[in-house]
């Protein structure tokens, strides 16, 4: 073969590779990070239904400055009811920092502590869940327990449990997915049994405790434990895409929160004024992080706190699809909005 024949194949071969890479582009987030960036963002809240999304709530908390409210498309899409900023909304896994903070307190006054061993705090489940005498509360809180995730169980979505018991079924007796403190996995077991301990040792529900160490304190009276204890009408409406029930009704075991107390407990936490003192501070920051997103069917969320500007902005997205981009779209629309703050300033 010719070198003028084999820089032709060459060029042949990498047209055709250059042609199947953008076949597989993910143009949908491509356009959104593309388009113009708008000056306003209210006028980016107003593109959500660009992105898929029935409704949008956002929250931005300047230091200094008054507390911003934006919404767009539907509370509720079948009646047509406009997005309310100050809806509830099922705030799914962010309702993690708030157990945490718990435990951090509970840790403080010896109540906890993150060296015992989840058979020292359920025994009963020692031979049922593998190395329980080996995975220490710290490794529960930091997610390298090794337990299985109950909601990575085949087809979990389709038909969610509704009771802890239920759930923590689903992965006992099952292997570990490594040895405790070896590897990092992200398991929504390890909160259910930490609730679990809390619950014990307290002798009262977790979320009890939480209400009296954490929002009464910084006066959150819009937070609650449970779908069961609000009023469904006040609770922004959740949608996954292919499936047309409202699925606020669900009772899958999230919290609830407006975007404004959830945004005040973002600040709280990241100025330290939620805990009692350094210590109970030093706590938390040795076992969790000072942000979260939450994802489940129908609600996504994105709670943070933006230290270069000062500020908290918390998203609410109430269309979900597990398939595709739609988790993706709603990080680039929480970028571009951050963005536009900073812009601003």
């Amino acid at each position: 073969m010719t070198i003028k024949k084999s820089k032709r194949i060459i060029r042949i071969l990498l047209f055709l590779g250059t042609i199947i890479s953008l076949y597989f582009v993910p143009w949908p987030i491509v356009k959104a990070w593309i388009a113009p960036l708008p000056d306003t963002v209210q006028e980016q809240v107003d593109m959500a239904s660009d992105y898929g999304f029935d409704g949008i709530i956002v929250y931005a908390d300047e230091k200094g400055e008054k507390p911003e409210f934006y919404a767009a498309g539907y509370k509720n899409r079948e009646n047509k009811i406009p997005a309310d900023p100050h809806s509830l909304f099922k705030i799914a896994s962010v309702g993690k920092l708030y157990f945490a903070v718990a435990v951090a307190k509970l840790v403080r006054d010896g109540t906890l502590s993150l060296e015992k061993t989840l058979a020292d705090y359920l025994p009963e489940l020692k031979g049922r869940i593998e190395y329980a005498d080996k995975i220490t509360l710290r490794m529960l809180v930091r997610h390298k327990s090794g337990i299985p995730n109950y909601t990575d169980t085949y087809m979990y979505w389709v038909a969610p449990k509704e009771t802890a018991d239920e759930n923590l079924a689903l992965v006992l007796d099952l292997p570990a997915n490594f040895k405790p403190g070896e590897d990092f996995q992200y398991s929504n077991t390890n909160y259910l049994l930490l609730d679990k301990i809390m619950n014990r040792v307290l002798g009262y529900a977790t979320f009890h405790y939480i209400q009296k160490e954490v929002l009464t304190p910084l006066k959150l009276k819009h937070t609650y434990g449970s779908i069961q204890d609000v009023n469904m009408d006040d609770v922004m409406s959740g949608y996954y895409v292919g499936y047309d029930m409202d699925l606020k009704t669900d009772d899958i075991g999230s919290m609830l929160a407006t975007a404004e107390d959830l945004g005040k407990f973002i600040r709280a936490l990241n100025e330290g004024t939620v805990f009692k003192d350094k210590e109970e501070q030093e706590i938390y920051t040795s076992i969790y992080e000072y942000e979260h997103t939450g994802l489940i069917p129908g609600y996504q969320t994105i709670a943070k706190y933006h230290n270069d500007i000062d500020a908290v902005i918390i998203q609410f997205t109430n269309t979900v699809n597990f398939e595709g981009y739609n988790w993706n779209l709603s990080e680039v629309m929480y970028s571009r909005i951050v963005k536009i703050i900073k812009n601003k300033n």
